[in-house]
């Protein structure tokens, strides 16, 4: 499986390549570099070893193993991937530095841009980290990040300190406002829609009404500034709103069930692919001219190999 090639400040992350086996070998020479693992990494042996586990991973496009890159020199080496040691393929971080280009913060730059990949590129809801409950330096290291410390646990031969990081709101979205020439039309059909896509009634006023769900809100209005009597969805502005469906047969469900709510259907002659081969989805538009599209949520990619370093 690939991994993206991600750009810091001071440092390029890509791909570990089975000719970085030598470089990596230096990373792992200092005994201290494996001072809070099981193995002791600074035998090359086991180093081999630990290197040709990273090289056969096979798991989610995106996630892997990752070389520190620092002036052309590998200094570090890095992992966000299914964890082996927590339930559920929940996503795991980890970081190795060399101990020669400690204190510089390097650690703190490639982990803050996996975890920025993680949450922006692959959507991930969570990413954990088990950092050995003496290593005080990465525990630090952790909490700098954000990380939410959630106990403790026996993982990896030892006890480790369980923590987990969460996406932030920053650049997400707030808000999408609607104006619409009906509202009592508009609350048939898209209020239908989101409170069956589990959105709550949050705000009622005389000329609209919203939805809820997490942070974010939908507002529908019928404003007296409206300047026309239907939406265009091929005119500049608002095409479309796109929503998660947990699963396919969630979206089977909700099209059919969408005819008696003021939908009809888009592309059906090439539903659920209208948007290409490998999206399932279905396209709707209401009386007054929105459209929605109801997009399943990808089914979890085999869990594949799956290892502890």
């Amino acid at each position: 499986m690939s991994v993206p090639t991600l750009t810091t400040e001071r440092l390029v992350l890509r791909g570990l390549e089975a000719a970085d086996t030598d470089a990596v070998l230096r990373v792992f020479a200092d005994p201290e570099t494996s001072r809070y693992f099981a193995a002791d990494f600074s035998d090359p042996a086991q180093c081999r070893a630990m290197i040709g586990r990273r090289l056969a991973y096979d798991g989610p496009d995106g996630q892997g193993h990752w070389v520190l890159v620092h002036e052309n020199e590998i200094v570090g080496l890095a992992h966000l991937r299914p964890s082996a040691e927590l339930p559920g393929s929940v996503a795991e971080i980890g970081y190795f530095l060399d101990p020669a280009h400690g204190g510089r913060g390097l650690a703190t730059e490639a982990a803050r841009a996996l975890l920025g990949h993680g949450f922006g590129t692959l959507g991930l809801p969570a990413v954990w980290a088990l950092i050995h409950e003496s290593n005080v330096a990465s525990r630090k290291l952790a909490r700098r990040l954000g990380f939410l410390d959630m106990g403790e646990g026996e993982h990896y031969g030892a006890t480790h300190r369980v923590c987990v990081a969460l996406p932030g709101v920053h650049g997400r979205l707030h808000h999408v406002e609607l104006w619409v020439p009906d509202l009592e039309r508009a609350e048939t059909s898209l209020g239908w829609l989101l409170t069956e896509l589990g959105w709550r009634g949050f705000q009622r006023w005389r000329d609209g009404v919203s939805w809820k769900l997490g942070g974010t809100y939908v507002v529908v209005e019928r404003s007296p500034a409206l300047s026309a009597p239907r939406h265009d969805r091929l005119a500049p502005g608002l095409n479309h709103l796109a929503l998660h469906v947990g699963t396919e047969c969630r979206v089977d469900e909700l099209s059919a069930a969408a005819l008696e709510h003021g939908w009809r259907p888009l592309f059906a002659d090439k539903y659920p692919h209208a948007g290409g081969p490998g999206h399932y989805a279905a396209y709707l538009e209401n009386e007054d001219g929105f459209e929605v599209e109801l997009v399943a949520v990808p089914r979890a990619a085999a869990p594949g190999k799956v290892t502890s370093l």
